[in-house]
């Protein structure tokens, strides 16, 4: 049994959302029930289902049936959680919205998950990332992953992924909250907001240049030409090697790109007078792109084997192979952890897929079931039914509570830049205290980018911070006082960092056995990858992102020319690492997994314990649909030549004026297309679009007679005409992401935006909290500055003014 047996959870969503929602909780033991349409759920035909769906149970139940619906009523009075992806308002009307359900069961933790929220102008559009991400602007925000005039299609499902892990957290935290209050209630979020917190410091940049337009410029990695414009995009080289496979490096620090260029043979250039300012060239374009045609000629000058040797050699030099499909799962670090399992299935045999999310060390995962068979729990579900009581409510909701969901948990963070950091931010917003232990000169993350906190005023959002020179056994001392009487420590540097200073589990755990000690390195905590920079780049090179976003127009091979291979290194270096959405944003919302998981497990009697995300493994979790494998597996959809879709039906096209997007893949939406385009052309009446299949093997005609039906009219047209219509088809948006959000009319309309007060901007806006729940409350906070709580953390310790002005002087603290 895991450490959530006894939990019930009905899952009523067909789509990938709902499946890795409820996957979490399977893993660890909570009995899922899979409510599957006539038919089976449309994920059935995807690879990843049988890791989706492992350790569940299903059965056949039409909610749109009366009496099926009545049976998905009586399993709700029975359940502790009940997921849900429909639009807003279709299961309201069916008996099975959240107020008929909780009214019935009262202890419901009742999730729904859209795709634009329950409010704003486009609250009734159909649920698809596709159509959620064009009009938000992450097409065009992608756009240099092409070199076609269209805003390209992203493939890696960015908003998916961060809506299940979100919706997690959601459910975790009313779970804890209900052992308080006894009482149960709605818990919600969406696609558009789960994907804004995967943005690191977009949102800053730009608020910093609307309101202080001549506070620094901000550089492109390329130039309109298509050279190298920032020194990063040097650090952060793409390069082939000769054999054809293309590598990311990692060389950020002054010391790592010294020794990156000494591996590439270059490490002359910083004595030679005329490249004496490498990697900055200021305007001189020319330069510029001499200094990245030599570093990628030596780069492709050595076999893959060879470069792997030199990374053996000297760990200041590192590069990341890029990977896709199945060979993410290949990964040394992911086998190392034991992340990879091969599991047999009943329908398709061995499975080769990830292994929990979370590995945690006194309470783990029990993963030994795969898939159910469409309808295979049928009898004894409808049994248990007959004989199981419904749930009777602990207390009443009227007189439940509307406190912060996570209110008296109390968080202490060792960890830098973005991915563990945000994943404690996301608790602030739901109520936990978090300290945040930074150097004497703050965390790097404040001045990356010129203009002050701007780059680190994200993931500082909520907490309390106090500096701390861990070298010095007096700041240790005081670190180790505060790890006793928190509820979690989380930790995310390089393997054995924690341990050489005396703040690793055990010395923790000897002062606070019930703490929850999470490690949530890059790579691990040992292992070949353990010491290993781990940068968003490097990481979502190696979980397919780059890859699986261009899909086949990049060739990988070894005869490409200079001009292919820049042209491939510059759309590959587009293709994952933004400051919008990257490798960083999916481990934060591990690492929050975890932190709550192991929160849970304590509740439920499990104590403290030491558990374990790594950016690596919440990677492959997000890209399971390519990763997972077996024989016989169906193809995952790939992106197009021009990478404008995933064939006709879900696929941009020109309008007369801009682009639209255009989402109908399902045979309801075909329906709706075919009656809101019958005043331009008789799709009905053409025998090669009569079903699926031919819709399918047609593909390429369906798309040439869509494309000359959108090219007549402009696409805000389009949109105006089709939407109402419930057709989904947008505009897509051609700017950036934080004008959409920054428009009234649509960011606060929705409710995706609040006004906090910051130490440094003042008053300023920022995104809201990505859950909300029907009665207990969320918090939106500004950030703060590095050290800002010192003396008040320190004199609740019990240190006097006079101890903590000494410990100033000595630079103990700061």
């Amino acid at each position: 049994m895991g450490p959530l047996d006894g939990l019930r959870v009905i899952d009523l969503s067909p789509n990938r959302v709902g499946a890795q929602i409820s996957q979490v909780f399977a893993d660890f033991g909570a009995d899922v029930i899979q409510v599957e349409p006539p038919g089976g759920c449309v994920i059935r035909q995807r690879a990843a289902y049988p890791f989706w769906s492992r350790g569940k149970r299903s059965i056949v139940l039409d909610v749109f049936h009366d009496g099926d619906r009545d049976v998905v009523a009586a399993m709700a009075e029975r359940a502790d959680i009940l997921i849900e992806t429909f639009q807003p308002g279709v299961l309201d009307g069916r008996g099975l919205g959240f107020e008929e359900l909780s009214a019935r069961n009262p202890r419901l933790i009742y999730t729904s998950v859209t795709g634009f929220g329950r409010q704003g102008p486009y609250a009734d559009a159909p649920s698809y990332e596709g159509l959620v991400m064009a009009k938000l602007g992450l097409f065009h925000t992608f756009r240099r992953m092409t070199n076609q005039a269209s805003p390209p299609f992203v493939t890696v499902p960015f908003a998916s992924f961060a809506a299940s892990q979100i919706a997690v957290h959601g459910i975790i935290a009313a779970l804890l909250e209900r052992e308080r209050s006894g009482a149960g209630q709605r818990v919600e979020t969406n696609l558009l907001q789960a994907f804004t917190s995967l943005d690191t410091w977009a949102w800053f940049e730009h608020f910093i240049q609307e309101r202080w337009p001549d506070a620094f410029i901000r550089t492109n990695p390329y130039d309109e030409r298509g050279i190298p414009a920032s020194p990063l995009t040097f650090m952060l080289l793409v390069g082939l090697t000769r054999d054809g496979t293309w590598l990311q490096f990692s060389a950020v620090a002054p010391r790592l790109f010294a020794a990156l260029m000494k591996a590439l043979g270059l490490a002359w250039m910083f004595t030679d007078d005329e490249w004496k300012n490498l990697p900055t060239f200021g305007d001189d374009a020319e330069r510029r792109l001499e200094l990245w045609t030599r570093m990628l000629a030596a780069t492709n000058d050595k076999l893959l084997a060879e470069w792997q040797a030199v990374f053996e050699e000297d760990p200041n030099v590192f590069a990341e192979q890029y990977r896709s499909g199945a060979a993410i799962l290949d990964h040394p670090q992911l086998v190392h952890d034991q992340m990879v399992m091969d599991l047999e299935d009943a329908e398709r045999g061995s499975v080769h897929q990830p292994g929990p999310i979370v590995k945690a060390g006194s309470s783990p995962a029990v993963i030994a079931r795969s898939a159910p068979t469409l309808d295979q729990h049928r009898e004894e579900i409808l049994a248990e039914l007959a004989t199981a009581p419904a749930r009777v409510a602990a207390a009443p909701p009227s007189t439940a509570t509307t406190d912060l969901p996570l209110a008296g948990v109390t968080i202490l963070e060792f960890a830098t830049l973005f991915a563990a950091p945000h994943g404690t931010t996301m608790l602030t917003d739901l109520g936990a205290r978090v300290i945040k232990v930074e150097p004497l000169e703050g965390d790097r993350i404040r001045t990356i980018i010129p203009f002050p906190e701007s780059g680190g005023a994200k993931v500082m959002q909520g907490k309390e911070s106090i500096c701390l020179d861990l070298t010095t056994p007096e700041g240790q001392a005081v670190a180790l006082d505060i790890a006793a009487r928190v509820d979690v420590v989380i930790q995310g540097y390089r393997a054995g960092a924690m341990a050489r200073i005396g703040l690793d589990y055990q010395p923790i755990k000897a002062v606070n056995p019930d703490v929850i000690y999470v490690n949530a390195p890059g790579y691990g905590v040992d292992g070949p990858y353990g010491n290993k920079p781990a940068y968003a780049p490097s990481i979502g090179a190696a979980t397919g992102l780059p890859l699986t976003n261009v899909g086949s127009s990049v060739p990988e091979r070894a005869d490409l020319s200079m001009q292919e291979i820049q042209d491939g290194a510059r759309r590959l270096s587009a293709a994952a690492a933004l400051a919008n959405a990257q490798a960083d944003g999916f481990a934060a919302l591990g690492v929050t997994t975890a932190i709550l998981v192991g929160l849970l497990a304590r509740s439920r009697g499990a104590g403290g314990q030491e558990l374990f995300s790594s950016m690596l493994n919440t990677g492959a979790h997000a890209m399971s649909a390519q990763a997972v494998t077996y024989g016989g597996a169906p193809h995952e959809p790939a992106p197009d030549p021009e990478i404008r879709g995933l064939g006709a039906l879900y696929r941009v096209y020109d309008a007369s004026e801009g682009w639209v997007f255009l989402a109908a893949p399902s045979p309801s939406d075909w329906d709706r297309l075919v009656k809101g385009l019958a005043g331009y052309v008789d799709l009905a009446g053409d025998p090669r679009f009569a079903d699926p299949a031919g819709r399918h093997s047609n593909s390429a005609a369906l798309i040439e007679v869509l494309a000359a039906v959108f090219a007549r009219t402009p696409a805000q047209t389009w949109e105006d005409e089709l939407l109402s219509q419930g057709i989904g088809c947008v505009a897509v948006h051609t700017d950036s992401i934080e004008t959409m959000l920054f428009d009234e009319t649509f960011g606060r309309a929705s409710g995706y935006v609040v006004d906090v007060v910051h130490p440094t901007f003042d008053s300023h806006p920022r995104l809201a909290p990505y859950l909300r729940f029907s009665r207990s409350r969320t918090q939106a906070m500004p950030g703060v500055l590095a050290g800002q709580h010192t003396d008040a953390i320190l004199e609740a310790l019990g240190r006097s003014p006079e101890e903590i002005a000494d410990m100033r002087s000595r630079k103990v603290i700061g």
